[in-house]
């Protein structure tokens, strides 16, 4: 925790220094613009190509073809998800949540992207609807579709509490991430990373800047929608804080399923490509 009166008072400069304004650290204009007219023109006649019912306090995999889209759905009560995503065919490729709030913020909603880690940073994917975009940020600083928390894992847990939970979204993400490729859950922990929050309303307190959640405001019918850039390999888990509106990790929180659904259109964006990894030239900078 931090000092609750700082031990250095304020030198000379100190008032000019709180008055200096912010400078956006990644300008983001010189980045292609998503055509989501274009995305979601070719959601017409799509086909549903792939369902996954993600029951509470687990996870599921799921894999989607570049240039289809992936929907994350409440639908039977308010319940936030963390999700993962890697290339399918390699999956040393994965979702760089830290490079991705650089770029968009701490939280995302249509039109932003989820990038990958280096060297290769490029789009995985694009939101290209989000029922929550009315929520904005409330009075608290909070918001939905958060890339500032980690995961609940059961490392944390028991560094604070010294509790043993074993349905940590971490927990859950690795077991499902097992499942998949024939490994075992300790070997397929080093590939979970940081998440998406789906659904899940966070901020920092102001005085703080400690992390907080609130209740989310998902109801049934609410999804958040993607569009594959490259071939991905998903995993999400229905995390075992239910709605997030007081308890992180438990099994007294009332939790329930998540879906994803996969759609392939009859045909792709008009001009659209898969997106390339990153153009830099690695061999000039060494």
């Amino acid at each position: 925790m931090k000092l609750s009166v700082p031990e250095h008072g304020m030198p000379g400069h100190g008032v000019a220094a709180q008055r200096m304004p912010p400078v956006i650290c990644y300008p983001v204009e010189g980045l292609r613009a998503p055509d989501l007219l274009g995305y979601r023109a070719v959601r017409v006649g799509w086909e549903r190509r792939q369902a996954v019912r993600v029951p509470p306090r687990e996870a599921r995999c799921f894999e989607v073809q570049a240039g289809e889209f992936f929907r994350i759905s409440s639908v039977e009560g308010p319940q936030v998800g963390d999700l993962n995503l890697w290339n399918s065919k390699d999956i040393s490729e994965r979702f760089f949540s830290g490079k991705t709030r650089a770029l968009h913020g701490t939280h995302l909603s249509t039109g932003d992207r989820m990038w990958s880690n280096l060297p290769y940073l490029r789009a995985m994917a694009t939101i290209t609807e989000d029922t929550l975009d009315w929520y904005g940020f409330d009075a608290f600083g909070g918001s939905v579709h958060d890339v500032i928390g980690t995961r609940c894992d059961p490392y944390t847990h028991n560094l604070l509490s010294g509790g043993q939970y074993h349905h940590c979204c971490h927990s859950n993400l690795s077991r499902a991430l097992a499942d998949r490729l024939g490994i075992t859950a300790q070997e397929a922990e080093g590939h979970v990373h940081d998440v998406l929050n789906v659904f899940m309303c966070t901020g920092f307190i102001r005085d703080t800047g400690q992390y907080f959640m609130k209740a989310s405001p998902v109801r049934p019918g609410d999804f958040i929608e993607f569009f594959a850039e490259i071939d991905l390999l998903g995993a999400l888990s229905a995390c075992p804080g239910g709605d997030c509106s007081a308890e992180h990790s438990s099994d007294q929180a009332v939790c329930h399923p998540l879906l994803v659904e996969v759609f392939r259109p009859s045909a792709p964006p008009v001009g659209w490509v898969p997106s390339p990894p990153n153009g830099y030239g690695r061999s000039h900078g060494r």
